[in-house]
């Protein structure tokens, strides 16, 4: 007998049609409605405590159903299709970072090799069914870990697979991740080779100090001139991450690491905050007084709003709210595409996606992953049914990223009214100094203040659980 499959609904309202006209804000506080304060940039809130908005529940699939339920999504064939992605995990660094919480496995070639085989194994399967082959792909991206720690046999050997394999755009975004420690030339040709048109550096910073607190491997002049040289050879679009707040870090620190982008000539950057998550090597060594504290909300905010306003100056081009290009050739297609209702492929031990309306998370555990893999089994840990609130809790999650909420666009998922009813906790957020709301003609938009974008993630939060609230009430 055939499972049920739950595809999400875009046009299923989320709330009951007796729902009233708009949203009670009197047991929501702080958490949601943010501080009254003259800085709500440096004060909004007390602090962020996520890198990303979560989407509200999800019910998983009972172990002896994941296998025949993920089969048969993969035989699906029939259109429409969402926009989709391929998103493929190495789970291998030389070295932990001290910030970092994601650490799997230290990079062995043995190790590397064998997993590299079963993740051809899977590659090749996956491609071949049905679902994969029903539509084209508009952007990849390789994560990790440390994929330059393949080797360029391999990194040319995994674009020229997914290349023939899958069926991608024209246009179709591949992105390769890594360090630039031991990034050679040989491995950038192979690269390129392998097709290969987007290449993600974690500089996180340039500064030589905070490098190696962080343990970051080589020293600013290094990483400086690696970056500029790629940049200069005008291949492919060269991106780089900055991370704001790490120790020893300050103001000037920081302000240099803003010049130090500009002079490499790379044509992206991302200036994401430092959120320190439990049980990394950073909060231990800083507990024994090893590391200085990093910096505090308010100094962050500050590094935040000095990003944003070279940028500016420097006539960058704002994709996200913590994402600039240089010129046109930067797309940043996957990581915008990723936080829409784009369908995404996993493959690799670690990787996580979402195909028709449920999420996927592989195993972590190689052995695992290579046991089910060999045994012609999808490596699936988890998988789970996804709300039917998804969709919206996407468009809620896209809209804070890029800075802005377009009523039509949050009504059309919703299937209902919902950025009228979610009226009074907008005007809250006005009064408090993180959004505008702009009505032009018949159309509106919730824009996000400077300090709406600092705090986007957490508005993002608040507006899905307000809106998660209003459900289990309205439907109790």
């Amino acid at each position: 007998m055939d499972i049920a499959i739950n595809m999400i609904n875009a046009e299923q309202p989320i709330l009951p049609i007796n729902t009233p006209a708009s949203l009670d804000i009197s047991s929501f506080g702080g958490d949601i409605f943010g501080e009254n304060t003259p800085d709500p940039l440096r004060f909004g809130f007390r602090r962020k405590l996520s890198a990303h908005a979560g989407g509200g529940s999800h019910n998983p699939i009972a172990p002896d159903q994941i296998q025949p339920l993920a089969q048969q999504i993969l035989q699906l064939t029939d259109p429409p299709f969402n926009k989709r992605c391929l998103y493929v995990h190495i789970p291998f660094c030389r070295v932990r970072c001290t910030y970092c919480s994601f650490f799997e496995y230290a990079s062995s070639q043995r190790l590397i090799d064998d997993y590299f085989a079963a993740l051809m194994v899977e590659l090749k399967y996956k491609a071949a069914q049905p679902w994969t082959q029903a539509a084209p792909f508009q952007a990849v991206y390789i994560g990790g870990g440390t994929p330059t720690d393949l080797t360029a046999a391999q990194i040319k050997q995994l674009g020229t697979m997914i290349r023939h394999h899958f069926p991608l755009a024209s246009d179709c975004e591949l992105t390769l991740e890594g360090r630039i420690n031991r990034f050679s030339d040989e491995m950038f040709e192979s690269a390129l080779e392998g097709g290969f048109n987007r290449f993600s550096f974690g500089v996180q910073s340039f500064d030589t100090q905070v490098r190696r607190k962080a343990k970051r491997l080589d020293d600013r002049d290094i990483v400086l001139k690696r970056v500029s040289e790629l940049a200069a050879t005008d291949q492919a679009p060269i991106v780089i991450d900055l991370l704001y707040g790490l120790p020893y870090q300050n103001l000037d620190v920081w302000q240099q690491d803003l010049n130090d982008f500009l002079d490499s000539g790379t044509h992206g950057v991302d200036l994401y905050q430092l959120i320190e998550m439990g049980n990394t090597p950073m909060g231990k060594m800083v507990e024994q007084g090893r590391l200085p504290e990093p910096a505090d909300t308010m100094t962050k905010a500050s590094m935040f709003e000095m990003g944003v306003d070279y940028m500016a100056k420097h006539h960058l081009r704002r994709l996200s709210v913590n994402h600039w290009a240089r010129d046109n050739r930067e797309r940043s297609c996957y990581n915008s595409l990723a936080k829409t209702t784009a369908e995404v492929l996993p493959l690799g031990a670690g990787a996580g996606g979402n195909v028709g309306g449920y999420g996927y998370m592989q195993h972590r555990k190689l052995e695992r992953y290579m046991d089910d893999v060999n045994s012609q089994r999808i490596p699936l840990a988890m998988m789970v049914k996804s709300s039917p609130h998804a969709a919206v809790n996407t468009a809620i999650k896209a809209g804070f990223d890029r800075g802005v909420i377009i009523a039509k666009q949050l009504d059309k998922q919703a299937g209902w009214p919902l950025f009228s009813f979610c009226m009074p906790l907008f005007q809250q957020w006005q009064q408090h100094g993180f959004v505008e709301i702009e009505q032009l003609g018949h159309h509106r938009y919730l824009n996000l203040t400077l300090a709406g974008q600092f705090w986007a993630v957490t508005l993002a939060q608040a507006l899905i659980q307000v809106i998660t609230t209003a459900t289990v009430k309205a439907q109790s």
